[in-house]
């Protein structure tokens, strides 16, 4: 079953909150910390922990009647004191990813700082293909922090979700994931999926909330996140705004991040509006619908490796698409 039909056996059922960048009054006011000292601290935190805690992998590996797929975290100590530890675990991804303190509301501080973001796989999926930072997916979660102590989760039920709509380190850790077989409708009005991947993110507040807070007021600022994750399903090549351009392909400054890329962000600060070229149908702002401008004599033209041929009318080296001065 294709993606958009699950879509709508979901839909309702749940609504993803903490993954969601939101704002909130309630929550203690912190004095700003450079991005460049909070990395530092979440990364150290963070490998502390890999360091010093194991998660199940002998009920993974020969999984007993009736196991429920989860992972569990442990402390190395005492008659587990032998557990191989997440940092040396071969299932473990390290990813660095560089963040401009400009893109956390620090205009003045003038950073650009590696993150560290490590991705546990403990159990791949069985369908080919990952998902990029710009498509839609389909999982299940749980938000933690370091010491254990639950911030949010989804419920039992899958959810939908873009990649970029979350925050950046959770759709960053969510490309190593390969998914799983369905939806399957199990006749109560539930649904299942078979052969999914199932993981955990590890994220330093540099790729997650960093000082801002969130809907629920839950979540302080420059806190270190994890998130266990069930990757059941995505949706390759997604065109988040229907322009005829695959999301993923929007990153304009090739960063791996969509929401800084907004080819007329001038025009819309005129009027207090912000929207990203994936999520914008219009990415110049002239008034001609993207779709249509990047058709020639009709249609969309590829090439012969399916790459999408960008109209240029006027030869200045920008596709009519970003082009508003035709």
């Amino acid at each position: 079953m294709k993606l958009k039909n699950a879509y709508l056996l979901i839909a309702g059922l749940l609504i993803i909150s903490s993954c969601k960048n939101d704002d909130d009054s309630n929550v203690e006011s912190v004095p700003p910390r450079l991005l460049s000292e909070v990395t530092a601290e979440d990364d150290a935190e963070i490998i502390e922990f890999l360091k010093t805690h194991f998660y199940n992998k002998e009920e993974f590996d020969t999984p007993s009647e009736g196991f429920d797929f989860k992972i569990k975290f442990d402390t190395i100590a005492g008659e587990n004191s032998t557990k191989q530890s997440l940092f040396e675990s071969p299932n473990l991804i390290t990813q660095t990813i560089s963040v401009d303190s400009e893109s956390l509301g620090r205009v003045d501080d003038d950073e650009i700082i590696d993150q560290k973001l490590y991705t546990l796989v403990v159990r791949q999926g069985i369908v080919e293909g990952k998902p990029t930072i710009g498509d839609n997916v389909i999982l299940r979660y749980e938000g933690s922090f370091l010491d254990g102590s639950l911030f949010d989760a989804s419920s039992n039920q899958p959810i939908p979700l873009n990649l970029s709509g979350v925050v950046r380190g959770f759709g960053n850790g969510m490309k190593n994931f390969q998914t799983g077989n369905g939806p399957i409708e199990n006749g109560d009005g539930t649904i299942s999926y078979e052969g999914y991947g199932i993981g955990a993110i590890f994220i330093p507040s540099g790729l997650g909330y960093f000082d801002s807070s969130t809907a629920s007021g839950n979540i302080p600022t420059y806190s270190p996140l994890i998130f266990k994750i069930d990757a059941f399903e995505f949706e390759a090549n997604t065109d988040f705004d229907e322009d005829g351009i695959p999301s993923f392909l929007e990153d304009l400054n090739n960063d791996g991040n969509l929401n800084n890329d907004n080819t007329n962000e001038e025009s819309e600060a005129a009027v207090r509006a912000y929207v990203a070229n994936y999520s914008d149908p219009d990415d110049d702002g002239d008034g001609i619908l993207t779709i249509d401008e990047i058709k020639t004599d009709g249609v969309i033209k590829k090439d012969d490796e399916g790459n999408i041929i960008f109209p240029d009318t006027d030869g200045d080296g920008t596709p009519d698409h970003l082009d508003n001065d035709l």
